[in-house]
């Protein structure tokens, strides 16, 4: 316990006299946790909308003005070409073309089907998609609103709660996702540098002939960061807190556990990758290539339910996958242990195994 301990202080005292690692620590999770909420969106809050309109009735200008009052589109009028409209869109100067029909307002009037031809720029098909669906949702409501004046229905009212984000705010959903990338970067990244680091001076020699046994030099390394990542948690969410308003609807203790044990994987992970490298350039890249690869299948922009069976499968063993879930569940939706026992299970029995690996190759190497 006593190697342990001194092992423990010498870490720490190295860590804060490395003038890399200390930004990695402090800087980069305010850095990406503020410019990554705000930027990282799938809001669409600039559509910029050519309209040409072939009718010119009271009607069309109605329809017009019900985008121009949305904060959502900037309008780019073109009188009666079409041509112009294409041009736009090819030159990337606008996202999307609407064309008004001639007899636009007086099928409105009469009830008769009217055909608006909606022109898109699908070069980003996520972007696409809401513009679509933002339009269509507009065309829509000004469509019911003539048929309303016209017809004069029973008038009904609709009531539409959303659950666990009211006001629809995609930064309370991408939020608690960046704070996973913030803590694996910290558990896998930083420990397979700082294990590499020692192999490029020659130290990590010098403690193999020592009388300290390879276990308490593993928990020596990885303790230090278990810890720093654990407080990156606290400060990500307290600037969570302060910034975006996020409050956790669940448990905090319970959130921590699950960080707890997901951080003895990353830790893991960055050990094995710190045996398979020689330098600190080719453990970067080896885990760039895991982060990319865990981080896209992880559910962070894309729901997990609409990607393929192949996609779900791998995710039975992303551990990006299941700290994903639990945090969103945790802070968004309040979930309790009851929910995430599952999760709970399959992190642990991976963090076995990933541990158990990540000794074993060592104790390999070391001997």
């Amino acid at each position: 316990m006593r190697r342990i301990l001194i092992l423990l202080q010498k870490e720490f005292i190295q860590i804060f006299r490395n003038k890399t690692i200390l930004p990695i620590i402090f800087v980069l999770p305010i850095v990406q946790l503020l410019i990554l909420a705000n930027a990282a969106t799938q809001e669409m809050k600039n559509i910029r909308l050519t309209i040409v309109d072939f009718d010119n009735s009271s009607e069309s200008r109605r329809l017009i003005n019900a985008f121009d009052q949305s904060k959502f589109y900037t309008l780019i009028p073109v009188s009666g070409n079409v041509d112009r409209a294409v041009e736009l869109i090819d030159l990337g100067k606008t996202d999307a073309a609407l064309v008004i029909p001639k007899r636009f307002g007086e099928s409105l009037v009469e009830g008769a089907p009217v055909n608006i031809q909606l022109m898109l720029n699908a070069i980003n098909i996520t972007a696409a998609a809401l513009t679509q669906s933002y339009t269509t949702g507009i065309i829509q409501n000004f469509a019911s609103s003539i048929s309303i004046q016209n017809i004069n229905p029973i008038k009904t009212k609709q009531s539409v709660r959303y659950w666990y984000n009211p006001e629809l705010n995609y930064k309370l959903y991408m939020v608690p996702g960046i704070l996973v990338i913030l803590v694996t970067i910290v558990g896998m990244f930083l420990t397979a540098i700082n294990i590499v680091r020692e192999k490029e001076l020659g130290t990590i020699e010098q403690v193999n002939v020592t009388p300290i046994k390879p276990y308490q030099f593993v928990i020596g390394k990885l303790l230090p960061f278990w810890i720093i990542a654990l407080f990156e948690l606290s400060f990500g969410l307290l600037i969570a807190r302060l910034v975006f308003n996020l409050t956790i609807a669940g448990s905090i203790p319970l959130l921590f556990a699950f960080a707890a044990i997901y951080l003895l994987v990353t830790l893991g992970l960055g050990l094995i990758l710190s045996t398979s490298a020689s330098n600190q350039q080719q453990v970067m890249f080896m885990a760039f290539f895991f982060m990319i690869v865990f981080l896209m299948l992880s559910g962070l922009f894309t729901p997990t339910e609409s990607m393929p069976k192949w996609a779900n499968w791998f995710n039975t063993i992303n551990p990006l996958y299941y700290f994903m879930k639990v945090n969103r569940m945790l802070i968004l939706k309040g979930s309790d242990f009851t929910n995430l026992k599952d999760s709970f299970l399959s992190i642990s029995l991976m963090t076995i195994a990933v541990l158990s690996i990540a000794i074993l190759r060592y104790r390999k190497k070391s001997e």
